[in-house]
């Protein structure tokens, strides 16, 4: 439990909790104001309170968000024309507004803590059992929640972890929308080509048959048999030609034979749909081949930038790739802002959420509270871990081995512990990433199986 001396119970938790409130009510001292503002996009709601959460002022600024600076002149002088020294600022996090009012505050030397939606939200319900909510109500009770130190104080990104998240975002809406090409242009030639799916294992997968349907969906008018006339060595060249737009450097000529081969096969095609059909997927084929184009851009640039981090040695974990951890710490940022290992994994959503009161105690569930972009880097990135790291498979075969595994009795139960044990693993990770970059330490398959400490980089 981390219990300390004295005798007193206190676990390192409590102190860790204990620590946070104070550094926050240093910024929201008792003798203080609080301006509560909700925003909006062109109506900003703001009220001043003092901590008995009486209000003192009120005002609706018909502004946005980046010229609220007039607004807070206002309110600080309200506040301290109650006789109010110290006067702070809460907001919730709202799209990327809360931004501007941090700057706003920056300039001002006023503080600023954000109260979390999902807290405002319960709180909300709390007052008086309704979903009663208007934008006034709202300011006065984000103060509150302030006062009562249910906040944060906001990240301010250093530059290279802000183009790392940027970066992050982009990479996840191109995957996105080249996952939603791709089932788009499989329904599509599931109606009007079925046959030529089958001329590859992977279709989509593969450069070469993505080159060669492109070439056949856009010169064959609606009916791919008028190419079936031509020869293998004309049709590879028309491919050849195709595959750099892909990433490809050469085309695979069995598989662009294949494809020749089903053009001149209408076998299961509706033919009413063929021609419009064989349109949208000439399209979308162009938008795919731009989507992962642009994907691939991303992807070198976060692994650039994580060079310029100094964090590259993170690729050095065996099974977690440069791209891998880039995207972890594009949604989880700076692990140094982190308390904790621990406080990482709960931000990810990976911690587990005990269900225990008296002698009763049910199953365990993670929260999946806090960032669902940083869970699933987290566990996208464990798979090949589990394959090719040592240290994580022998975690792995421990949480799913025959002992473990003793009460599940089903499939299904022996399924759910094996995912139960993925998640374990991948909370492992995210403390892996957060010892080797906050102790500026450099892989060590020792330490991280619970031996010896990490040694320095």
């Amino acid at each position: 439990m981390g219990k300390g001396s004295g005798g007193n119970g206190m676990t390192r938790g409590d102190r860790r909790r204990n620590a946070r409130r104070e550094r926050l009510r240093s910024l929201l001292p008792r003798g203080g104001a609080v301006i509560g503002i909700d925003l909006g996009e062109d109506k900003q709601a703001i009220a001043v309170v003092d901590h008995d959460v009486r209000v003192l002022a009120r005002k609706t600024a018909r502004v946005k968000a980046f010229r609220l600076g007039e607004a807070l002149d206002w309110a600080v002088a309200q506040a301290r024309a109650k006789g109010f020294t110290s006067v702070a600022v809460a907001c919730e996090p709202t799209g990327a507004r809360w931004m501007q009012v941090q700057r706003l505050c920056a300039e001002r030397g006023l503080a600023l803590v954000c109260i979390q939606p999902l807290v405002s939200h319960i709180a909300r319900e709390q007052q008086d059992f309704t979903a009663h909510k208007t934008d006034e109500a709202d300011c006065v009770m984000i103060a509150r929640l302030a006062i009562e130190l249910h906040c944060y104080v906001p990240e301010v990104l250093d530059e290279t972890w802000a183009h790392l998240r940027h970066l992050g975002r982009r990479r996840a809406q191109l995957i996105t929308a080249g996952t939603a090409s791709v089932q788009r242009i499989a329904d599509f030639l599931s109606v009007a080509w079925p046959v030529v799916t089958g001329a590859c294992v992977h279709p989509f997968d593969s450069v070469t048959w993505l080159a060669a349907v492109q070439v056949v969906t856009s010169r064959c008018g609606g009916d791919p048999a008028r190419l079936a006339g031509l020869g293998p060595e004309e049709f590879t060249g028309l491919a050849r030609s195709a595959v750099g737009g892909w990433g490809g450097q050469r085309p695979v000529a069995a598989i662009c034979r294949r494809v020749l081969a089903a053009a001149g096969d209408a076998g299961g095609a509706v033919a009413w749909s063929r021609r419009a059909l064989f349109r949208r997927v000439a399209d979308e084929l162009g938008d795919l081949a731009r989507t992962r184009a642009q994907l691939r851009a991303a992807e070198a640039g976060m692994v650039t930038v994580l060079g310029e981090l100094g964090l590259s040695r993170l690729g050095d974990i065996p099974g977690l790739t440069a791209l891998g951890a880039a995207s972890i710490l594009a949604e989880a940022g700076d692990p140094r802002r982190y308390d904790s290992s621990s406080s990482m994994v709960k931000h990810a959503g990976l911690a587990p959420a005990g269900n225990e009161s008296g002698t009763f105690a049910g199953q365990a569930h993670i929260s999946r509270r806090g960032r669902p972009g940083l869970r699933l880097a987290a566990w996208r990135a464990i798979w090949p871990l589990l394959r090719h790291n040592p240290v994580m498979a022998a975690r792995y075969a421990a949480l799913t081995g025959a002992a473990a595994l003793a009460g599940a009795r089903t499939r299904q139960a022996r399924a759910a512990a094996a995912a139960r044990a993925r998640v374990a693993c991948a909370a492992s990770l995210l403390r892996w990433i957060y010892f080797i970059t906050v102790h500026d330490a450099a892989w060590d398959a020792a330490a991280a199986s619970g031996g010896r400490h990490l040694e320095a980089a």
